[in-house]
C-alpha cells in the first residue's frame, strides 16, 4: 500500500527533525559531550521517530478503511501496528 503524501506530511517533518537530531547527538559524542545531555537528545529523537511511527500507521489505517478494495488485511494492518509495540 502507498501512501498519499499529503497524509503523512506531518510524519515526514518529524523524521527530518529526528535526522536534524541524531547528526547533533553524534557531534555531541565526537566533541565529549555530557553523558546526561547526550540521553536527553537520545530520548527526543527517539520520541520523534517513534511518534512518525504512529502517524504513518494511523495514516495507512485510515487510507485502508476508507478504501473500495482494501490493499491489506485486518491481519496484515495489525502485524504492522503491533510492529511497533
Amino acid at each position: 500500500m502507498q501512501l498519499e503524501a499529503d497524509n503523512i506530511r506531518p510524519a515526514i517533518n518529524r523524521l527530518k527533525r529526528a535526522q536534524g537530531q541524531l547528526g547533533g547527538i553524534i557531534r555531541m559524542l565526537e566533541e565529549g559531550a555530557d553523558c546526561q545531555q547526550v540521553v536527553n537528545q537520545l530520548a527526543a529523537a527517539s520520541k520523534a521517530v517513534d511518534r512518525a511511527s504512529f502517524a504513518i500507521v494511523a495514516a495507512g489505517l485510515q487510507q485502508c478503511l476508507t478504501a473500495e478494495e482494501p490493499e491489506m488485511s485486518p491481519e496484515q494492518l495489525e502485524k504492522m501496528f503491533l510492529s511497533l509495540a
